[in-house]
């Protein structure tokens, strides 16, 4: 064990910098996204849904720097990445969907006007919707209809739709009409 720690002392060194700055920066992240987030009035579940991605792609960086850190090559890593990009890419064309709804969401998270509680409508030539916004989730809104009947939207397409705010915190007057159900 004393030659392991004697052969990569300066590797272990820098690994421990390495992970201290980016679980720093992760720290300073993770707030101003909190900070962003109690700002907009944006729902708890979806600022922790943003900050696991924040982590994710720190944690990715970091797996990426040590690989450097212990001695891979350039080249070695360039026919891993090219093999697993080309993997991934094979995948990801299979599920853009789910993907384009991810990124939607992370979108929405920074720039979405509306908000859980607002009546909004969405102005689509086939199957135009008028209703409250009840969840915003990582790949789809929940959408409640005034006869009561929740749609989920996905996220991508409340994107490249035009959206009109009918009401502000339409959901409070909803329930201080009495109603069991939103």
């Amino acid at each position: 064990m004393y030659m392991f720690f004697q052969t990569y002392q300066t590797e272990l060194i820098i690994t421990g910098i390495v992970l201290l700055i980016l679980l720093i920066i992760r720290f300073f992240s993770h707030t101003i996204i909190r900070k962003i987030g109690k700002k907009s009035d944006i729902n708890e579940a979806r600022i922790k849904l943003i900050n696991r991605y924040v982590s994710v792609t720190f944690l990715i960086i970091a797996l990426i720097i040590e690989a450097f850190v212990f001695g891979a090559e350039f080249k070695d890593m360039t026919l891993i990445f090219s093999s697993v990009f080309a993997v991934i890419g094979i995948a990801l064309f299979a599920i853009w969907s789910i993907l384009s709804n991810i990124t939607s969401g992370i979108i929405m998270f920074f720039s979405f006007p509306y908000k859980v509680g607002d009546k909004i409508q969405i102005h689509d030539k086939d199957f135009p919707i008028e209703a409250i916004i009840e969840d915003i989730r990582a790949f789809q809104l929940h959408l409640r209809l005034d006869n009561g009947d929740l749609v989920t939207y996905p996220n991508n397409l409340i994107l490249q739709k035009a959206v009109t705010l009918i009401e502000k915190d339409a959901i409070e007057g909803l329930l201080d009409d009495g109603s069991d159900s939103i």
